[in-house]
């Protein structure tokens, strides 16, 4: 056997390398230092022998209080959980054949678990002193501790404990810190921090803080309760009450916050509400009195108070309720006569259609409305009036200058005439004006006239006649409260001082010409229409012949013509048609004078001619075959009464005939 020899022993050179060859490695290589309750693991190895043996200790031979595991060249020591009974240095021992090497590593132990805590003896209240205590628990080893109090960023105290322990044991040590809080604390950070200083600590924290904001209390007081709308709402409303103080924190009221709204109030909500302010270093209160009204729906009616109505119309008066969800209806008038009207109500709201108006219909309605166990009742006056149309201007006849005329201004259909006033003014004077303030003891639509006489002249030819309405009724709002009606004037000239003139002569040789000027006085100006008398074959004619009179004449305005013929007892009118008589077989009595006359609203003429039958010779047989044809063309000039305006005060138009070489009459 060969024992091991130390270097320096005098051993053989062979021996010493074979001692050497064997080596052994521990891991980790520094010393380990652990967290009490964190695991651990210390490994042996060698890679110089093939099978060596293991074995572990402490240096002081007390238990491992750990598990040991051999695997082929590697040995393993695990603790778990690391108490403070690990704080030790551990040696393995390896055994390779006769060979024996030993290696050690020391274990620390600490504890520092938790982060700090923050104790406060009581409420923090502005002005009162208090405690904070900082606390650091289950610490080991605590003389390496320091502990440090801030308040924001400011340190209030820090407090190293550098006495040795007696004892291995975990601790909890604390700093105690008396302040008064005041105003500038609310909101500050107070922060505990607590540093363990072990050397050579990488992954394990060494330095853990806690933060606690402060809530610096100020106890309720002035407290002040608003109200709104009104401590005094109605039925059905809703209210919101909001109670402030100058406490800290915040009140908290009944209803657990600082607002509090009541909905569709009731009148069992009336009472007595407090707001009431709590916080943990005191409390205050403060009560309103709350009185719920009864609620009064309200009813509108419309068009209004009054309506004016014309008669024929249709009208609607509509009643409508508000903050009443189920109202009921009902209408009348005020001396309970019949409504004449039709009633529709659906929800809030009701109407009575009148339609069409009648004079049954002027009265005062009512609509009552009835919510619950209240009544209201509104009123409106429905007032009647008539006025229709323009007024109607109506002349007597045609305006002649120099004549007298009538002229007449119609109002129809109107109610109440006693407001009504009519005014006849030409141009911008006024000629006449009425008003009719007599009584009026009936309800009926009356048709009142305004009339006047007056003589017109050539100078009223243009002028504006108008009659000018109105129905002034002040208290009654409508439209139109006037009326007009206009005419303009146009003034006739009776026809006067005709003349007829021929050129150069009225006796003239065949084949010669003439001009023939007819010229008359009148306004306005006078057609003139030429017409030629002819007796054709004569105006002697044999008994048996055939005879004709026509009478015709051309004017304006239409003239009525009559042909009548003269009798010892007057006049015979001949059955005529268009104003021509015909007579198929003259007889003797057919003989005599025959009378054109012609007539219109201005004047009248006549002219005449004498037909001579005679009879036939007895020896003779004679049959004629010419016709007789006494063609009275009256050339009446009657004036032309017409539309048309002129502005002269005379005026005449002349017609002209011209016979181009005439020829002699071959009767």
């Amino acid at each position: 056997m060969f024992g091991l020899m130390k270097p320096g022993t005098g051993a053989s050179p062979a021996l010493w390398w074979a001692a050497q060859a064997f080596k052994i490695n521990i891991f980790p290589e520094s010393k380990i230092i652990a967290q009490i309750g964190d695991s651990i693991s210390l490994t042996c190895s060698t890679a110089d022998c093939e099978s060596p043996s293991f074995s572990w200790r402490t240096q002081i031979d007390s238990p491992l209080n750990g598990k040991v595991r051999n695997e082929g060249r590697e040995s393993t020591l695990t603790i778990n959980p690391v108490s403070l009974g690990n704080e030790h240095y551990y040696l393995c021992t390896v055994i390779c054949e006769s060979q024996k090497l030993e290696e050690g590593i020391p274990v620390e132990i600490y504890s520092f678990p938790k982060d700090p805590e923050i104790h406060v003896s009581g409420s923090l209240e502005v002005g009162k002193p208090v405690t904070v205590t900082c606390l650091v628990p289950a610490v080991y080893p605590f003389e390496k501790l320091e502990i440090e109090l801030l308040k924001g960023n400011r340190s209030v105290k820090t407090q190293n404990f550098l006495e040795p322990s007696e004892m291995k044991s975990q601790e909890t040590k604390s700093l105690e810190v008396t302040f008064t809080p005041v105003y500038e604390d609310i909101g500050k950070a107070l922060v505990c921090q607590a540093t363990v200083h072990i050397n050579e600590i990488d992954s394990q924290p060494q330095v853990r803080g806690t933060t606690k904001k402060l809530q610096v209390y100020v106890s309720p007081k002035d407290i002040v309760i608003s109200v709104n709308p009104s401590t005094s709402p109605q039925e059905a409303d809703s209210m919101t009450m909001t109670c402030t103080s100058e406490g800290l924190p915040n009140l908290q009221l009944l209803s657990e916050n600082a607002t509090l709204t009541l909905i569709a109030m009731r009148l069992e909500d009336s009472g007595i509400y407090v707001c009431e302010g709590v916080n943990l270093v005191g409390k205050d209160r403060k009560e309103v009195k709350l009185i719920v009204q009864e609620k009064m729906f309200t009813v509108e009616i419309s068009p209004g108070s009054q309506i004016a109505a014309q008669i024929g119309d249709s009208v609607v008066l509509t009643c409508d309720v508000m903050c009443c969800e189920s109202p009921s209806f009902s209408w009348r008038t005020q001396i309970d006569s019949p409504l004449n009207g039709k009633v529709r109500s659906k929800g809030s709201k009701s109407t009575l259609i009148l339609s069409p108006v009648r004079f049954e219909n002027e009265h005062f309605y009512l609509c009552t409305v009835t919510c619950g166990h209240k009544k209201l009742e509104k009123v409106i006056q429905v007032e009647l009036y008539s006025f229709p149309r323009d007024p109607e201007i109506e002349m007597s006849g045609l305006l002649v200058s120099g004549n007298l005329v009538t002229v007449n201004c119609k109002v129809p259909d109107v109610y109440p005439f006693d407001w009504l006033e009519i005014e006849l003014l030409k141009g911008e004077s006024i000629m006449k004006n009425k008003i009719f303030l007599e009584d009026v003891s009936k309800k009926s639509l009356e048709t009142k006239r305004l009339e006047m006489i007056f003589i017109s002249t050539t100078e009223d030819t243009g002028k504006v006649l108008v009659c000018l309405t109105k129905l002034p009724i002040d208290e009654m709002e409508f439209e139109p409260k006037q009326r007009q009606s206009t005419q303009v004037l146009y003034v006739n000239v009776a026809l006067g001082d005709t003349t007829l003139l021929v050129s150069p002569s009225s006796i003239l040789e065949e084949g010669r010409s003439v001009n023939m000027t007819c010229s008359s006085d009148g306004l306005p100006a006078s057609k003139i229409l030429w017409s030629r008398l002819l007796t054709f074959p004569s105006e002697n004619v044999k008994e048996g012949d055939t005879v004709i009179i026509s009478c015709t004449c051309g004017n304006v305005p239409q003239t009525l013509i009559i042909l009548k013929k003269k009798a010892e007892s007057g006049y015979i009118v001949p059955k005529s048609t268009y104003s021509a008589y015909t007579t198929h077989r003259a007889q003797l009595e057919d003989a005599g004078v025959y009378e054109c006359e012609s007539k219109n609203e201005v004047g009248f003429q006549l002219t005449s001619i004498t037909l001579d039958v005679k009879g036939r010779e007895s020896n003779k047989d004679y049959f004629s075959p010419e016709l007789l044809m006494l063609y009275c063309a009256s050339s009446l000039i009657i004036p032309a009464i017409g539309m048309i305006i002129y502005f002269a005060r005379k005026a005449s138009m002349k017609g002209s005939y011209s016979l181009v070489e005439a020829r002699k009459s071959k009767v």
